[in-house]
């Protein structure tokens, strides 16, 4: 009986061994498809975010804010140990469905199996314990095999993930001085279209098809990505992406047909990575419970173009039916990440602020 009870807890330990190594591949080796990820990864977010957004939402603002930019890499440490602690358990079953084979002549106990388990994984000494069988040799081996392979599996993580946050947010950041702090589609046509026209407001989209194809990349790749927030609470890289989503669709209903090509390709990625990252986490679209863009704010943000000597062919009706059909491609999309990922969406109209970012450490 004692022997089948050995081989059930051995094969169970290396099915436990499997997971957690196929758990650590797919997590960073794999580029993971839309609605796909390791199984610990999506557990972990699923039970532990909602709880967490939860108790953000009954704090100050800023400190809900720091709150909610702490979950992303304390999921990420979590993620970490619950994949080594799983290993360690798998191997320390493997020993003894062994025999414990780890002393001679002296009796071992599944707590010194854990302990010969955990110091062989992570390369510290495992002090009078020595494997004594070809078996409990070839389970070190392998164990501390594992060990350095998720080492430096991680040392190569963590400065890709890095570097993709970095990327992102110098993008971000950008943003500031054209569409203001938040940012807003209609301060940012403005501003584009003061002096060059729709040429300058298409062309400056156009650069963000480049953001918004990496940016749909690095997030499905690394969906902790969305979990880390930007430096200002003001900004955010869904703010940012929704912000671009508005002003092409509004450049697209209002500019002569044929001059705004470079905003219909941006509309077209950016869209696409809306409805792709909604999917992957998951979330069901829904429309925004308020209109973010009613006729009467249209006719002023029209008004506001026309002042600047922007040429709109189209009549406000027109141009109003176009940006609802528009809308109704990626708002619902954006709403629901906003909702999930507990990120403010941004307006499409605001007054000139002396409040953005880059204006808020003039020393006087």
């Amino acid at each position: 009986m004692d022997g089948v009870v050995r081989i059930v807890v051995g094969v169970l330990g290396a099915l436990v061994v499997v997971l957690m190594l196929l758990e650590i591949f797919l997590a960073f080796l794999v580029p993971q498809r839309v609605r796909r990820g390791p199984r610990i990864v999506r557990t972990v977010r699923e039970f532990g975010w909602k709880p967490w957004r939860r108790l953000a939402r009954t704090l100050p603002d800023r400190a809900a804010d720091t709150m909610l930019g702490l979950y992303g890499p304390l999921s990420l440490v979590l993620n970490l140990a619950l994949w080594m602690l799983g290993l360690v358990v798998g191997y320390a079953a493997l020993q003894w469905a062994g025999g414990s084979r780890l002393a001679v002549d002296a009796h071992v106990s599944f707590g010194h199996d854990l302990y010969f388990s955990a110091a062989t994984l992570v390369s510290s000494g495992t002090g009078s314990l020595t494997a004594q069988t070809g078996f409990a040799r070839a389970v070190q081996v392998i164990d501390a095999g594992s060990g350095l392979l998720t080492l430096a599996i991680v040392i190569g993580y963590l400065p890709a993930l890095f570097q993709a946050y970095s990327r992102r947010e110098a993008t971000v950041s950008q943003l500031d001085a054209r569409a203001g702090s938040p940012p807003t589609a209609g301060r940012l046509v403005i501003r584009a279209t003061h002096r060059g026209g729709w040429p300058a407001i298409n062309e400056y989209l156009g650069d963000w098809e480049t953001w918004t194809g990496e940016l749909m990349e690095s997030h499905l790749s690394y969906p902790i990505l969305a979990s880390y927030r930007s430096q200002h609470v003001n900004q955010s890289w869904l703010a940012a992406l929704c912000t671009v989503l508005d002003s092409c669709a509004l450049t697209l209903a209002t500019a002569p047909v044929g001059t705004v090509d470079a905003a219909r390709f941006t509309f077209a990625i950016a869209r696409h990575a809306v409805a792709d990252l909604s999917y992957s986490f998951r979330t069901v679209p829904t429309p925004p419970a308020e209109d973010r863009l009613p006729m009467a704010s249209l006719e002023h943000l029209i008004d506001d173009l026309r002042a600047v000597g922007v040429e709109i062919e189209q009549d406000i009706p027109t141009v109003y039916t176009r940006l609802v059909r528009m809308r109704l491609l990626y708002e619902p999309y954006v709403n629901a990440l906003a909702h999930e990922l507990a990120l403010p969406l941004p307006a499409w109209t605001a007054p000139e602020s002396p409040t953005d970012n880059w204006r808020t450490t003039e020393w006087h």
